[in-house]
C-alpha cells in the first residue's frame, strides 16, 4: 500500500513539476530571452509584466481615449492606438511590447519595413488569432497556414476571378435597389447610413455566398454579427492564459452557443446543396467550396470544417470591409460636397440613369480616387500582422522565432513624411495619375494588406462600394447631419461607434 501511495505521490509531483516548468518557460523564460535578444539590437519598449504583459495598460489607454467623442478630425491614430502612439514617442520608431507572453514587434522605420516586406517567409507567416478571433472566423483563409492555406487560397482566387465578379454585379445592384427603395418608402430627410450599409453588405454576401439560399445565409450572418460584437467586447479583457477554458463568463458561454448555431445552419445548407453540386450548381461561393470538397487532387480537398471556417471568413472579410468603407466615404462626401458633385457628374457621364455595369465601374476614376483616400484615412484593418516562423535576419536585425510583427497601417497612412504635412486632410487628388504618392512609396498604402496574403476579395469590396455609391449619387444629394457624433472605434475593423447621420435631398 505504501509503495502505491509513494508511486502516486511521485507521479503527482512529476506532473506538478512539468506543469510549473511549462508555465515558467512560457511566461518568464521565453519573454526574458526575447527581450534580451531585441534590446541588444537596440529595440526597446514598455516593460514585460509577468503573465499579462502590457494587456491591462493597453486596455486602459484605449478605453480612456475612446470613451468620449472627438472633434471632426481625420487624424485618429492617437485615439485608436493610443498605446502605440505614446510608445513610439518614448522608445523610437521600432518598439517591442507584450500581448500576454507574446512578443509584438512594431515596425515604422521605412527602410526596415521595405526589407521586412520583401521577405517571403515573413509575408506568409500569419499570427495565431487566439481563442477570441478564432471564435469569429475559425481556421479559415484569414488565419490558416501552409498547404491548408494554399488550397483555401486557390478556391478563393477562383471564386473572385474576373468572370465570377462580373456575375456578382447583378446581386450587388439588386441589394442596393432594395436599400434605396427602403429609403424612398421611409421618406426620411435624415438617415443613419451605417446600419443601412451593414444590412446591405450582409445582403450582398448572402446572395453571392449562398445564391438562391441567401435567406438562410441571412440567419448565419445575423448570428455572426452578434458574435462579432461579443468578440469586440471581450477582446481586451485581462485573462490568465489557459484558464478561459475552465472558468467561463457569460460572454464566453454566449459566444460558444452562437458558434454552435452558426455551425448547425451552415451544415444544413451544405446538406441541402451537396446533391446539386454534381449538376454544376457552383456559381456562388458555397458552391465553389463544396466543389473543392470533391476535388480529384487530395492536396486541394477541403473538409467540412474548412468550408464552415471559410464561410465565416468570407463574412468577416467582406462584411467587415465594405460597410465601414461605405460609411466613411459617405461621411467624407457629406463634408466635402465639392467632391460629391465631381463624383456625381462622373456617374451621370458613365451610367446616366441606368444601373451600374462592371465595364463602367473601371472607368470611375474620380470615385476610385475618393475610395482610395477614404481607405487611407480610415483603413478597415489598422494593422497588418505577420509571424516570424523561424529565426530570420532582416538587414542588420535578427528576428527570433515566433515573434509577431505589426505593420501599422493606420500610422503609415497618416505619416506626414510620406503624405505631406496635410496627411490628416481628405485630398483624393493624392491618387491621381500624376500626383499618386503610392507610385513613389511602395508599401505606404496597405488597406488590404500586402504580399501573397493580400486580401483576395479586395476587388469584390471595391466593386460593391462603387455600385452602391453610384446608385446613391444618381438619386440623392446629401450633407452631414448636425446630429452626427465623431467616434471612430475599432470593433475588429474600424467603424463609426454612433453611426453616420446624413441629410438627404432628392435630385
Amino acid at each position: 500500500m505504501m509503495t502505491f501511495v509513494g508511486l502516486l505521490v511521485g507521479v503527482l509531483c512529476s506532473i506538478i513539476f512539468f506543469v510549473l516548468f511549462k508555465f515558467f518557460h512560457k511566461f518568464w523564460w521565453v519573454p526574458t530571452r526575447i527581450k534580451y535578444a531585441m534590446s541588444s539590437q537596440g529595440i526597446r519598449g514598455p516593460p514585460y509584466r509577468f503573465i499579462y504583459g502590457n494587456v491591462k495598460e493597453i486596455s486602459d489607454m484605449i478605453n480612456k481615449s475612446t470613451n468620449s467623442p472627438m472633434d471632426i478630425s481625420h487624424y485618429i491614430f492617437p485615439r485608436i492606438q493610443p498605446h502605440i502612439h505614446s510608445w513610439l514617442h518614448i522608445y523610437g520608431k521600432n518598439i517591442l511590447y507584450w500581448q500576454g507572453p507574446q512578443a509584438e514587434l512594431v515596425v515604422t522605420e521605412p527602410e526596415l519595413l521595405k526589407k521586412i516586406m520583401s521577405v517571403r517567409e515573413i509575408s506568409m507567416g500569419r499570427p495565431d488569432g487566439g481563442p477570441i478571433l478564432n471564435k469569429l472566423i475559425g481556421d479559415g483563409l484569414l488565419l490558416s497556414h501552409g498547404n491548408k492555406w494554399v488550397k483555401q487560397r486557390k478556391v478563393a482566387t477562383q471564386a473572385f476571378n474576373g468572370e465570377r465578379l462580373k456575375n456578382m454585379v447583378p446581386a450587388m445592384v439588386e441589394s442596393a435597389k432594395t436599400m434605396l427603395q427602403r429609403w424612398k418608402d421611409v421618406g426620411a430627410k435624415e438617415m443613419e447610413v451605417c446600419e443601412e450599409f451593414r444590412m446591405l453588405a450582409s445582403e450582398v454576401i448572402a446572395r453571392t455566398a449562398f445564391g438562391s439560399n441567401y435567406e438562410d445565409g441571412k440567419q448565419v450572418f445575423q448570428k455572426l454579427k452578434a458574435l462579432r460584437l461579443l468578440v469586440s467586447k471581450i477582446s481586451y479583457k485581462v485573462r490568465l492564459a489557459g484558464f478561459g477554458r475552465i472558468f467561463k463568463d457569460k460572454e464566453d458561454v454566449e459566444a460558444e452557443k452562437l458558434q454552435a448555431d452558426i455551425r448547425y445552419l451552415i451544415m444544413q445548407m451544405i446538406r441541402n446543396r451537396e446533391t446539386t453540386i454534381f449538376l454544376g450548381d457552383e456559381t456562388d461561393y458555397l458552391g465553389s467550396l463544396l466543389k473543392a470538397q470533391h476535388d480529384n487532387d487530395d492536396s486541394y480537398k477541403l473538409s467540412i470544417q474548412d468550408i464552415i471556417d471559410d464561410c465565416k471568413s468570407f463574412y468577416a472579410a467582406g462584411h467587415g470591409t465594405t460597410f465601414p468603407l461605405l460609411s466613411w466615404v459617405t461621411l467624407l462626401l457629406a463634408i466635402h460636397t465639392e467632391w460629391q458633385e465631381k463624383a456625381r457628374e462622373e456617374v451621370h457621364e458613365i451610367f446616366g440613369n441606368q444601373n451600374p455595369s462592371l465595364e463602367g465601374l473601371a472607368r470611375l476614376k474620380i470615385m476610385g480616387m475618393i475610395i482610395n483616400e477614404t481607405l487611407r484615412l480610415y483603413p478597415p484593418g489598422i494593422t497588418t500582422n505577420r509571424r516570424v516562423l523561424k529565426q530570420t535576419r532582416v538587414g542588420n536585425l535578427i528576428l527570433p522565432q515566433n515573434i509577431n510583427l505589426q505593420i501599422l497601417t493606420l500610422a503609415l497612412h497618416l505619416d506626414p513624411e510620406i503624405w505631406g504635412e496635410d496627411a490628416h486632410l481628405f485630398k483624393p487628388e493624392r491618387f491621381s495619375g500624376v500626383a499618386n504618392v503610392v507610385n513613389n512609396n511602395p508599401g505606404a498604402f496597405l488597406p488590404f494588406g500586402y504580399g501573397p496574403r493580400m486580401c483576395v476579395g479586395s476587388n469584390f469590396a471595391i466593386n460593391e462600394a462603387k455600385i452602391t455609391l453610384s446608385m446613391i449619387l444618381q438619386r440623392y444629394r446629401f450633407t452631414l447631419s448636425p446630429n452626427y457624433v465623431h467616434e471612430p472605434v475599432q470593433h475588429v475593423t474600424l467603424v463609426p461607434k454612433s453611426g453616420v447621420q446624413i441629410m438627404l435631398q432628392d435630385l
